[in-house]
C-alpha cells in the first residue's frame, strides 16, 4: 500500500464524515486523504454494518486514503481522565459511559475492525499515558503499549494470511510510542516496537508540556530510535507550526480536528507571507461586517475566489451553517497548501 506524497495532513473524519462538507467538497480542497475513529465507528455502527456496505470508502464514496486510528486514544480520554467510563487492563479496554452500550476493544477487535473498515493505514493500540502520570505509572502505559502493540501485530499478520493479502495489497501498520515526559520511557518503547516490526511509528499521548509548549524533545527521541526508513506520524499534532518544526525532524503524516473545528467556530487561517507565516482571522467579530475583501489573496479555495469576509461574517451572524462549510473548505485547502510548500523545501531538512 502507498501513501500520497509526503508529507501529508488528514482532517479527521472521525464518524465517516467532516461537518458540513460532502467528498467533493474535501476532493476540490486538494486533501488527499482522512482519518477516522476506530472507537466512534465500532460503537455507532459496528463492523457487520460497514462490512455490508462495502468498507467505510464505498459507504462515504470517498477515493482517496484512509488512516483508521486504533481507540487508544480513548482508552486515555475517555477512560483515564474519567475512570467511571471504564477501564484497562492487559486485555484491552472497556468502554461503559452513561447512557451508551458498553464497548469492549482488546488490541485484536481494534485491527480486525480497522481491517474491515478498508482503510489504507491500521495503528496498533496503545495505552495512552497520562500527561499526570508519575514515572512507574508512566512504565506501565509503556508495557502495555508494547503488549498490545504485538498482540495487534500477531493479529494482523493472522488476518493477512487468512486474506492471502500480498505484502503490496496489505494495509500499512504502524506502533504507537507511549511514555509521557520520560524521555528513556519514549526511547524504550520506540525500540520495543521497532523489535516487534511495523511501517512506522506514531508520536502518541500529550504532546503539550506543563507550561504549554509543544513536547519537541519526545518528537525527538522517537525519531532518533527509529529506522530512517520509518514513517513518523505526528497523531492528532495540527498547528501549522509544530507541523513544519516535526517534518524537520523526519516525520510526514499528521491529523488533527483544530482546522475543521476553529472553521466552525469562525476561526480562519490567513498566509501573511508566501512561506509558513500565518494568522488567524475571527470571523465572528463584528468588524468583519464591513471587509469586503477575499477572505485570502493567497488562497485559491472556493471561499477566497468568491465570497467576501463581509458576506461570511453575515452567515455567521445569521447563524446559517454554509458559513462553517465555507470556512471548512478554506482552511482544508490552507493545510493542503502547506502540504505543497513543505514537499518543495523537504529535501533542505
Amino acid at each position: 500500500m502507498k501513501l500520497p506524497p509526503l508529507p501529508v495532513f488528514f482532517p479527521d473524519a472521525t464518524r465517516g464524515l467532516i461537518k458540513s462538507l460532502d467528498t467533493t467538497d474535501i476532493e476540490n480542497t486538494k486533501t488527499n486523504g482522512i482519518l477516522v475513529n476506530t472507537y466512534h465507528l465500532y460503537k455507532d455502527l459496528g463492523i457487520d454494518y460497514i462490512k455490508d456496505r462495502g468498507g467505510i470508502k464505498k459507504f462515504m464514496n470517498w477515493k482517496g486514503f484512509v488512516i483508521s486510528d486504533s481507540g487508544g486514544f480513548q482508552v486515555g480520554s475517555l477512560i483515564k481522565m474519567n475512570p467511571t467510563k471504564g477501564y484497562v487492563n492487559n486485555k484491552g479496554a472497556i468502554f461503559k459511559p452513561v447512557g451508551e452500550k458498553r464497548v469492549n476493544l482488546t488490541p485484536e477487535k481494534s485491527i480486525r475492525f480497522q481491517i474491515d473498515l478498508g482503510s489504507d493505514m491500521v495503528v496498533a493500540l496503545d495505552d495512552f499515558t497520562d500527561p499526570k502520570a508519575n514515572y512507574n505509572e508512566a512504565k506501565i502505559s509503556v508495557n502495555r503499549t508494547i503488549l498490545w502493540a504485538k498482540k495487534s501485530k500477531e493479529e494482523f499478520e493472522k488476518i493477512c494470511d487468512q486474506k492471502q493479502l500480498a505484502v503490496d495489497c496489505r494495509p500499512l501498520i504502524l506502533g504507537v510510542v507511549q511514555g509521557g515526559f520520560y524521555q528513556d520511557l519514549r526511547k524504550y518503547c520506540s525500540e520495543e516496537l521497532v523489535k516487534i516490526g511495523f511501517d512506522g511509528l506514531g508520536y502518541g499521548g500529550w504532546p503539550i508540556n506543563n507550561d504549554k509548549t509543544f513536547d519537541y524533545e519526545s518528537a525527538k527521541t522517537i525519531a532518533e530510535n527509529c529506522p530512517k526508513d520509518y514513517l513518523l506520524y505526528g497523531l492528532g499534532i495540527g498547528m501549522p507550526d509544530e507541523i513544519v518544526e516535526l517534518v524537520k525532524m523526519g516525520y510526514s503524516i499528521f491529523d488533527c480536528v483544530l482546522p475543521t473545528r476553529d472553521a466552525r467556530h469562525g476561526r480562519a487561517y490567513i498566509y501573511k507571507d508566501d512561506k509558513y507565516e500565518y494568522e488567524f482571522l475571527d470571523l465572528t467579530k463584528g468588524k468583519m461586517m464591513d471587509d469586503d475583501r477575499p477572505l485570502s489573496d493567497r488562497c485559491d479555495c472556493l471561499t477566497c475566489r468568491r465570497y467576501t469576509r463581509s458576506y461570511i461574517a453575515h452567515l455567521f451572524k445569521v447563524k446559517d451553517f454554509t458559513a462553517g462549510r465555507l470556512l471548512t473548505i478554506h482552511n482544508l485547502r490552507f493545510y493542503s497548501t502547506l502540504m505543497e510548500k513543505l514537499k518543495t523545501t523537504q529535501k533542505s531538512y
